[in-house]
């Protein structure tokens, strides 16, 4: 898909893609680095997809300046989508973050953006962000 056909998506259909994109992309990396039972994989996983570990991210991102400003813009369009509840163990604001980046995800998925989505991937999860 090129950006003009991308853009016609709202922010929440992006952040529905971007969801799945980055939620493969922690089990992928929970599986590489050891063989575990399923029961911890889902513990681990769980503890990187919520929204307080993906509003981190966001900051992270954010405050080093590792976005684009295409990037930034899509990921304000799924921070400010309407349409957005929290869950009651988030606050609004985290969880309007976290759709943000599923939204950033799902964007450079649908434009084959694949080593952009990697190169941002691995910078979250090497930012030893805190797991609540």
């Amino acid at each position: 898909m090129d950006k003009r056909d991308v853009m016609q998506y709202s922010p929440l259909t992006l952040a529905f893609m971007g969801d799945s994109v980055y939620e493969q992309l922690v089990r992928k990396r929970l599986v590489m680095e050891a063989n575990r039972p399923a029961n911890a994989l889902h513990k681990l996983a769980t503890e990187r997809v919520c929204a307080e570990y993906q509003a981190a991210a966001v900051r992270m991102l954010l405050d080093n300046n590792l976005l684009s400003d295409d990037e930034q813009d899509i990921l304000k369009r799924g921070r400010n989508a309407s349409g957005v509840s929290a869950p009651k163990h988030s606050t609004v604001a985290e969880y309007r973050n976290a759709t943000g980046l599923e939204c950033l995800f799902g964007y450079l998925f649908l434009l084959d953006e694949h080593e952009r989505i990697n190169e941002l991937f691995n910078k979250i999860w090497e930012a030893n962000l805190p797991i609540k």
